[in-house]
């Protein structure tokens, strides 16, 4: 969205010009799937899609915010937040969660647009979040801590919309660096930018196919993580490394088949992220891609969260040259694949899978070409 339409959208209801716009994007996880409920490493990045949030303080509570893209408007005051439905609760949550935390708020006239694709597993919840926390950092004098942000954003997601999710999403939308990954540890939220290889595309993939009931695989998958964790004696399935798992699983019996297959992905995928971080360093880009290439077959046998959907956008992609590698990425059972492609071939890439992929599934991919983008930010002041 150019900023000069946003203002002028924005004078349209308002009848002046914003003081700030705001953004904060999207983002797609590169590598390190079901590890950060297990304490474990992440390598996600921030892709060039966001919401954008151009905003006038008022000198009450106020907070009216006319979403362009839904065409609907929500108003709340600061004072008396009381919980609702739909879209308006990821503001209200983010201003609650900011409030309980002892900040003073002041309302604000804004309109919000965005252009992350919404159910694809992108993040554009996060999005929302980060903008809203941006756009209170901006004109309440709040200085920005991407850490700090982030968890108070979790927790309105958490707590107020009820939406049990890490904290992956916001960090990656309140930290990252443009042309850079962000390495996060979600232990200890410390993290790092790790640079893309050069002459890199990340190619997004939908595969048009959504996630059913998922809570229910999902917390299951989490108590087969907790349940290997402690016949390991650890606090998390982070504290076991490749050898440890190889040798206990071979000297003693009691963890369940299942279990040890869970627990094989996520101990498996930690070493995965973390040599992804080293190989990026050396711009290893063909390693990367086989790093890519190995956590698909593990979700997809050990933890068992692909569907055919996703098997078959993988596999087409794998078939083309000038692909690297690719992965399912997100929770699973639907939504998205990843492919590291060489950036001259990523327009014929595109092309290919969609062809490959309409002809194996019968289903319409949508692909979108990202480059790693900068965290929330202020775009005009």
């Amino acid at each position: 969205m150019e900023t000069q339409t946003l203002a002028q959208l924005f004078k349209t209801y308002f009848n002046a010009n914003p003081e700030f716009i705001v953004r904060a994007p999207g983002r797609v996880n590169l590598i390190g799937e079901h590890t950060d409920y297990n304490d474990g490493f992440v390598l996600p990045m921030a892709i060039d899609r966001a919401v954008w949030i151009a905003l006038s303080p008022r000198t009450d509570s106020q907070i009216r915010i006319r979403s362009l893209d839904l065409e609907t408007d929500a108003a709340f005051d600061l004072h008396s937040l009381t919980k609702g439905e739909g879209w308006a609760e990821y503001p209200k949550g983010v201003a609650y969660e900011l409030q309980k935390a002892g900040h003073v708020l002041k309302g604000f006239d804004a309109v919000m647009t965005g252009d992350v694709p919404s159910g694809a597993g992108l993040s554009s919840s996060a999005a929302v979040e980060l903008a809203t926390a941006r756009a209170f950092a901006t004109i309440c004098n709040i200085t920005w801590d991407a850490a700090q942000m982030a968890k108070l954003s979790q927790k309105a997601e958490n707590e107020w919309v009820g939406v049990n999710c890490g904290i992956m999403d916001q960090m990656a939308s309140a930290a990252s660096k443009e042309g850079y990954a962000l390495f996060l540890d979600c232990r200890t939220l410390e993290y790092q930018h790790a640079p893309l290889p050069k002459n890199i595309s990340v190619v997004i993939l939908d595969t048009s196919t959504r996630r059913g009931l998922v809570d229910s695989a999902y917390n299951e998958r989490r108590s087969q993580c907790e349940e290997a964790a402690r016949w390991f004696g650890v606090k998390a399935l982070r504290d076991v490394s490749v050898e440890d798992f190889e040798r206990k699983t071979k000297e003693e019996s009691g963890l369940s088949e299942i279990a040890t297959r869970r627990a094989r992905h996520i101990v498996t995928e930690n070493a995965r992220v973390l040599e992804a971080v080293e190989v990026m360093k050396a711009g290893n880009v063909k390693r990367l891609g086989e790093l890519f290439n190995a956590s698909h077959i593990s979700l997809r046998d050990d933890f068992e969260v692909t569907n055919e959907a996703l098997n078959q956008i993988v596999e087409c992609a794998q078939e083309q040259p000038g692909c690297y590698g690719a992965r399912m990425t997100g929770a699973g059972f639907g939504g998205c694949a990843v492919a590291l492609v060489q950036e001259e071939k990523a327009e014929e890439f595109t092309h290919a899978v969609s062809a490959a992929y309409r002809q194996r599934s019968g289903l319409d991919a949508s692909v979108y070409v990202c480059k790693a983008s900068e965290g929330a930010s202020i775009i005009k002041e």
